[in-house]
């Protein structure tokens, strides 16, 4: 099957096609959606070496017609290109050559929603702003579609702008139009709430880390589309501008399917990189919690580079329209894990992501066009205006928005003790967060009728729900050493129980501070224990119900491949919930 990877895929709803996974006599260094392709059309793609590649290995891509489109040196050991079909063999021969995958689409994650604004009060934000900690000084790279500042990223006397830092890899910047995706994650990282403050106002919008630095990295034009090339050169920016705006953070609230191992995924060796420079990388689940095609029940759609087991991967809850957290539930759209290929425990922790108020890039922006009763009217916070649409606020629901909302609190942290590592960050996060969920809850989609279930295992609620009080109160140091808080992988014995394998990372281990029932809880992980191991899924799995179509594509040798660059399908198939 030809496909073309140079062309952006728009947004479209999601067909899940599934392929077996067999022995191939092509190269096992290209990636399987590049196999078999042939002749003289040109694709781009992401060659991986196994050394830090000169000139010289740049030169015999070119020798055989290609063309250098991004020097991705400092990110991963690679470079982007376009090559011609045919010469994709000859090059995989090349003995330096690791990999050689598609410079893959991908889109933000975010859906078409109702209105409410719990979400810091969910997490306990406002005890970290008693403390005066309101992540001053910590710069936090934003990679995505752009941010417009519209008057709540000002400085803390309300002149000037925070966005420290712009840059855009975006090629057709002209053709479209600003998305607004990228405006709306910035006011709930670091929004506070200028537009909506004074005498005329009764509610203030504030994110998160209000007086944090941002570090503008665009890789999404206006139709919310990008590629994985665009990304890595971001995230590689950031690692090289890490001392000059103290960016601490990246965000990244975007994604694609998984189409390969992480250890050889370009876009998440690429966080891993982030990661290793010191910085904390936090990460949006995906939107496909919905999606049954596989029959998993949504388990397995974990999207890419949300999958790798380093950063801070984000699903997202509903504040159910209280600011009192107990009465919380999962957004059943919120992607669940495993992880395909590699089996990683994912989510690592949730937060509020449906139906959250931030700023408004432009009355002109795609999602405006799109989704213009998202707008936001007066009479929600302001004694003026009526129900006229606000120029300033709207409404998104998705995993992206629940992504910033942990950025913010990770900016907390860091201004709070400039010193802890990322691992540390990550460790603190998942032990500290609120373990009290139902077993079940229940949604029934008012447009189609279906009712979907949800579960609160470990693959859909991680570790818990974000408690920015107890990040911060919280002394227990995890080890600094890169690695030390990798998500744990899964694995599933011969009677079909699914369990936590004990790896190296302390986390998870047998230490009493950072033991499985600790960081997980007990109402979390499910069962009994296994020749010693923690069982998390009994025989009576989920995906599938019982049945065994679902657990193979999982645990077996199918691959979920999407033709959507990701759950930006969301848009059709996990409206925000009420």
């Amino acid at each position: 099957m030809k496909q073309s990877r140079s062309k952006p895929i728009h947004l479209i709803p999601l067909a899940m096609v599934f392929f077996a996974v067999f022995a191939s006599a092509e190269s096992q260094k290209i990636a399987q959606d590049l196999r078999g392709l042939r002749g003289d059309s040109s694709i781009d793609v992401i060659v991986q070496y196994r050394v830090n590649p000169q000139q010289s290995h740049f030169d015999r891509v070119i020798s055989r017609g290609g063309v250098v489109k991004r020097d991705l040196r400092g990110a991963l050991k690679g470079a982007a290109f376009s090559i011609k079909a045919k010469s994709l063999s000859a090059l995989s021969d090349d003995p330096d050559v690791l990999y050689v995958s598609p410079d893959r689409p991908l889109n933000s994650t975010w859906a078409n929603t109702g209105t409410t604004d719990y979400y810091d009060q969910a997490v306990l934000a406002p005890y970290a702003w008693s403390m005066g900690l309101d992540g001053s000084g910590i710069g936090v790279a934003v990679i995505d579609s752009g941010i417009t500042n519209n008057g709540d990223l000002t400085q803390s006397n309300h002149r000037g702008s925070r966005i420290v830092y712009a840059q855009s890899w975006v090629t057709n910047q002209v053709t479209y139009g600003p998305y607004g995706h990228g405006t709306h994650v910035a006011g709930i990282l670091a929004g506070n709430g200028t537009n909506s403050t004074g005498p005329s106002y009764f509610h203030t919008f504030t994110g998160i880390a209000s007086n944090a630095n941002i570090v503008d990295l665009k890789v999404l034009d206006g139709t919310g589309t990008g590629t994985d090339s665009a990304v890595i050169a971001a995230i590689q920016q950031a690692i090289n501008l890490k001392n000059v705006y103290n960016i601490r953070v990246i965000n990244l609230s975007l994604g694609r399917p998984v189409f390969e191992s992480y250890q050889l995924d370009p876009l998440c060796q690429a966080v891993e990189a982030a990661w290793n420079a010191g910085i904390v990388v936090v990460v949006a689940a995906g939107n496909d919690g919905r999606n049954n095609t596989a029959n998993t029940n949504g388990y397995g759609t974990i999207t890419a580079p949300g999958n790798d087991p380093y950063v801070i991967t984000v699903g997202a809850m509903k504040p159910m329209g209280t600011a009192d957290r107990s009465d919380d539930l999962i957004a059943s759209y919120s992607s669940k894990g495993p992880t395909l290929f590699d089996h990683i425990a994912k989510p690592d922790i949730v937060a509020p992501g449906n139906q959250v108020i931030s700023m408004l890039s432009s009355p002109y922006a795609t999602i405006v066009s799109m989704f213009p009763q998202n707008i936001v009217p007066m009479n929600a916070y302001s004694y003026n205006g009526g129900t006229s649409p606000s120029s300033q606020y709207f409404t998104l629901s998705g995993t992206s928005m629940a992504t910033p909302v942990v950025s913010g609190a990770v900016a907390l942290m860091l201004q709070q003790n400039p010193s802890l590592a990322p691992d540390q960050v990550k460790a603190r996060l998942m032990k500290t967060a609120y373990k009290t969920f139902p077993q079940y809850s229940s949604v029934t989609d008012p447009t189609t009728g279906i009712t979907y279930t949800s579960q609160y295992d470990v693959f859909t609620v991680g570790a818990g729900y974000l408690d920015i009080q107890a990040a911060l109160s919280n002394t227990d140091l995890a080890p600094a050493t890169i690695g030390s808080a990798q998500s744990p992988a899964v694995g599933v014995d011969a009677s079909g129980n699914v369990y936590l394998v004990q790896g190296s990372s302390v986390i998870w281990g047998n230490s009493v501070i950072w033991g499985n029932s600790v960081v997980w809880g007990n109402s979390v992980i499910w069962g009994t224990n296994v020749s010693g191991q923690s069982v998390i899924w009994g025989s009576s799995v989920v995906w599938g119900n019982s049945t065994t179509q679902g657990f193979s594509v999982i645990w077996g040798s199918s691959v979920i491949w999407g033709s959507s660059a990701t759950d930006q399908n969301a848009l059709s198939s996990a409206i925000g919930e009420n």
